[in-house]
């Protein structure tokens, strides 16, 4: 029936990511999105929140949320920025620090697995045309 539906399959592929990610990030007691956050301003520390919202293709607000939450769990930080008056830069604090390495080794995990899946030539192939397709739609 959904055969050419774009919506309805990549909303249904979303769905099986997510109870497979958030499998993989439930040791460290969060969600995706709160760890791919994590992860982002750990590769880059000092991001402001536009580029935290730009770096994970979010809106602000979202993005604003996403470190409300983890800065009350004590793994992030605002910063006043000397860059930009207007924005706060978003630091790891030492908590995150001694995650980082945990949630980079249960992120190769999870990729070594999907490409396990699905061969690393498609699964290359498939992220690839997954970004290039979000970068097409308004």
């Amino acid at each position: 029936m959904f055969d050419h539906c774009l919506y309805f399959n990549t909303v249904s592929l979303a769905r099986q990511l997510e109870r497979a990610w958030t499998e993989a990030f439930k040791p460290f007691d969060l969600t995706p999105s709160q760890a791919f956050t994590l992860r982002a301003v750990l590769r880059k520390p000092g991001m402001l929140l536009s580029e935290l919202a730009e770096t994970m293709k979010i809106a602000r607000a979202t993005a604003t949320r996403a470190v409300d939450g983890l800065e009350a769990r004590g793994l992030l930080q605002r910063r006043p920025s000397d860059r930009d008056r207007r924005e706060s830069e978003v630091h790891p604090t030492g908590a995150a620090l001694d995650l980082r390495d945990d949630l980079e080794a249960a992120s190769a995990a999870m990729t070594t697995r999907f490409k396990g899946e699905l061969g690393a030539e498609r699964f290359r192939t498939f992220v690839d045309e997954l970004k290039s397709i979000g970068t097409s739609l308004p």
